[in-house]
């Protein structure tokens, strides 16, 4: 028995997120566990990292599988990509440790939120970033973000329905930048609670609009209180970049 890895790529748009659900309802978890039935002839069923949003898209979410196949770990990429659908894509793949298990080995993520700040958002972006047609303040936003850095515990910047027992998570950094249009507010921790991203982004939009400050974002973690938060930001605009089990920051 060999327990193989998986980085995984995929627009979310179709996919009502990661985790397979019942009921048919279409997951990349699901389609992910198809193929590789469907591949090995055994039934199979992937151990995910990240369960994303519906919505929310990936360039390296990681998964593992347990097979008995004799198909080498590196050419599973390969045999994969070719019953996938164009939409969800392995990026490589190798094997690892029998005991390598995705969601409790100590890692790193990183998330992008892009916002397309302008009066009217291009038919290319409207998938893959918020629109927001009002003008933010990048500079208030900035500041208002270097509150976020550290170890906290972020149960304001968590949706209702979270499973988690500990709320307290360490974010290494947090970056707000723009590029003509395009704002991106980039993320690295060493996890996160659920929706806490969109949160964050929610939450500093609003500062950018000049609703809210970075007193607020204090008083959010301070208390625990959502209200000090902002909105759950749309789920479009969130990409899971990459998830770093080596040099943990």
């Amino acid at each position: 028995m060999s327990r193989i890895k998986l980085t995984v790529a995929y627009d979310g748009t179709n996919y009502c997120g990661w985790q397979r659900q019942p009921g048919g309802v279409v997951t990349v978890e699901g389609r992910l566990n198809e193929a590789l039935s469907e591949l090995t002839k055994e039934n199979i069923e992937v151990i995910g990292a990240s369960r994303t949003d519906s919505g929310v898209h990936a360039m390296g979410n990681i998964a593992v599988f347990d097979t008995q196949s004799r198909i080498p770990a590196e050419k599973f990429m390969y045999a994969l990509n070719v019953r996938l659908p164009e939409d969800i894509r392995v990026m490589k793949s190798e094997q690892t440790e029998d005991d390598f298990h995705p969601r409790h080995c100590d890692c790193n993520k990183t998330y992008v939120y892009r916002i397309y700040n302008a009066t009217v958002c291009p038919p290319t972006k409207r998938l893959y970033a918020h629109h927001e047609y009002v003008a933010l303040d990048v500079e208030k936003m900035k500041e208002a973000s270097n509150e976020l850095v550290g170890e906290h515990n972020f149960e304001a910047f968590c949706s209702a329905g979270s499973q988690a027992k500990d709320t307290v998570r360490t974010i290494y950094s947090i970056s707000v930048d723009k590029d003509v249009d395009e704002i991106t507010i980039r993320v690295n921790g060493n996890g996160f609670l659920y929706n806490m991203v969109r949160i964050i982004a929610g939450t500093l939009i609003e500062v950018g609009k000049g609703r809210k400050t970075g007193e607020d974002i204090k008083m959010a973690l301070e208390t625990g209180q959502r209200n000090f938060a902002g909105p759950t930001a749309p789920a479009r605009g969130l990409t899971l970049c990459e998830i770093n089990y080596e040099n943990n920051v």
